[in-house]
């Protein structure tokens, strides 16, 4: 897990006993992370991807795996007892607005709902603020029902954009840990809760 020159490893214990390991992601985790994304069921990586994935293409991944741990941040969680990865948490600078990225996570679903996307949230928004990032973004399907729910309890964040069936919120990182708004955000976009949708005209 850990490379050379990387930030150290978190060791975190969930509510169910279970612990992972969190390390920046590395070009040298490619197997482990494909391997990941294998365990996740067509419905998990549906909300993530917005699109039916079976495989990832070549150019995808690269992207995945390309991380400058700066502009383009990655933490892989992989299991303490058998080293599967079973969670991934990025964000990405937005080139125009240096101190705002776009924020998402993904955890496979036999490890969803025992505290994993809180805590890679947590990381992820550690990682940031050490960037000079203060806020976090996500697209999010507006027409999707379970989010309107949950849109109520998650406490101050702002709608800054709309495009057709998507709405861009922005939440700004608390001094330290991650907030409970931005906490409620990610922990329901990783258990499917919310659906992260592309920017209109890229990918995902």
């Amino acid at each position: 897990m850990e490379h050379e020159g990387a930030p150290h490893t978190d060791r975190v214990e969930l509510r169910d006993g279970r612990a992972v390991l969190v390390a920046p992601l590395h070009v040298s985790d490619r197997e482990r992370f494909v391997a990941g994304l294998g365990r996740a069921s067509a419905d998990s990586l549906y909300r993530r991807f917005m699109a039916p994935v079976k495989r990832l293409e070549d150019l995808q991944l690269r992207y995945l795996l390309d991380v400058d741990q700066r502009d383009h941040v990655a933490l892989l969680a992989v299991a303490e007892d058998d080293g599967l990865a079973v969670g991934i948490a990025r964000f990405v600078r937005n080139p125009a607005r240096p101190d705002v990225a776009e924020a998402a996570i993904l955890v496979v679903d036999d490890w969803q709902g025992v505290g994993l996307g809180k805590a890679l949230g947590r990381l992820l928004a550690d990682r940031a603020r050490a960037l000079g990032i203060d806020r976090f973004e996500a697209w999010l399907l507006s027409d999707n029902h379970a989010m309107l729910a949950v849109l109520d309890a998650l406490g101050p964040f702002r709608e800054v954009d709309r495009d057709g069936p998507t709405v861009r919120v922005e939440v700004d990182l608390p001094e330290r840990g991650i907030g409970e708004h931005m906490t409620g955000i990610l922990r329901a976009v990783a258990a499917g809760d919310f659906k992260l949708a592309p920017k209109p005209g890229e990918a995902g």
